[in-house]
């Protein structure tokens, strides 16, 4: 049965009077050993026992070198003792630490990605030299489902960061990895559950741009908990439809563009006439019956309306001819 991790804050002894020590037994160990051993010529028990306390000496500080660590700001040191959780070195600075402690280090710097993307291993030559650091490929938009059945690509940009280091460490596998898949498992899910895009002013993917994303960042969040990462920021990078109905729908929402103009210049047309008719009335320029007013609204929108110049015709005689 798992049990979640805590994290636990560890600040230790600065390593420079340590490296000193570490030095002094180093070098002076060696130093009264090759004493010693130069007047072997008359073997004595003080001599051999003095040549194993130098030995040791020098040992221990061969050993003690290795409980020295670096940590550069925005880096932390996970530290084990034969599996068992210690501490998280956080605070950057030079330390001197058990040698015995199992470091991992981790970074907690702020990173981003692209869902879609894969990481790419280092690749090493025969003799162990790295030839191709790791990477990690560009993204590549997934293609899936909207609401309302259509399929379309979306990618998104994912801002994240590690905030609990033991969480990050025990809790999941690999937490990049686990940032990459939950994020990507996040978009689909968003996709499917909005339209690409909306007539009725409802949350769409396209025109909800900010609510999109708030929602995009929760729904990660939530996944990413159990892996001690912070969400900082969540972006859709990219949004189209598919190849195969992208022609369709670039029609459709021409003529949706088209249908919208009409009605917009078919209302602007209305109230000029209105004014006009509105204005021959108030100033009594001319009296119109019905059938001759009706003949005059029909006359001005269609001028009004058209997509096309109107060629006039000059009425020679009355209005009423």
């Amino acid at each position: 049965m798992s049990h979640t991790v805590t994290e636990k804050s560890l600040v230790p002894s600065k390593g420079w009077g340590m490296l000193i020590v570490c030095l002094l037994a180093l070098f002076g160990g060696a130093i009264l050993f090759i004493a010693f051993a130069a007047g072997m010529s008359e073997p004595s028990l003080p001599r051999v026992a003095g040549m194993i306390v130098c030995a040791l000496v020098v040992v221990t500080g061969f050993i003690a070198l290795f409980g020295f660590i670096a940590v550069q700001p925005n880096d932390a040191r996970v530290l084990l003792l034969f599996g068992e959780y210690v501490g998280t070195v956080s605070q950057s600075g030079f330390y001197w630490i058990n040698p015995f402690y199992s470091k991992k280090k981790i970074s907690l710097r702020v990173r981003n990605f692209e869902t879609g993307s894969a990481n790419v291993a280092e690749k090493k030559n025969e003799a162990g030299v790295v030839v191709q650091q790791k990477s990690r490929t560009h993204g590549r938009p997934s293609k899936v489902n909207d609401r309302d059945g259509n399929p379309i690509e979306i990618s998104a940009v994912v801002v994240w960061r590690v905030v609990n280091t033991a969480e990050a460490i025990f809790e999941v596998d690999d937490y990049e990895d686990f940032v990459a898949v939950q994020s990507e498992s996040a978009l689909r899910n968003l996709a499917t559950r909005h339209p690409y895009d909306s007539e009725d002013h409802e949350l769409s993917l396209r025109s909800s741009t900010e609510e999109v994303s708030d929602q995009l960042k929760k729904d990660i969040q939530e996944r990413l908990e159990k892996a001690g990462v912070e969400v900082i920021e969540a972006r859709i990078s990219h949004l189209a439809y598919a190849p195969e109905i992208a022609a369709a729908m670039l029609q459709r929402q021409q003529a949706h563009a088209v249908v919208a103009a009409r009605a917009k210049i078919v209302e602007g047309a209305v109230g000029m006439v209105q004014q006009a008719l509105d204005h021959l009335s108030r100033d009594k320029i001319v009296e119109l019956d019905d059938e001759r007013r009706a003949a005059m609204v029909s006359n001005l929108l269609v001028v009004l309306c058209s997509d096309r110049h109107a060629q006039p015709v000059v009425n020679t005689g009355s209005i009423y001819n």
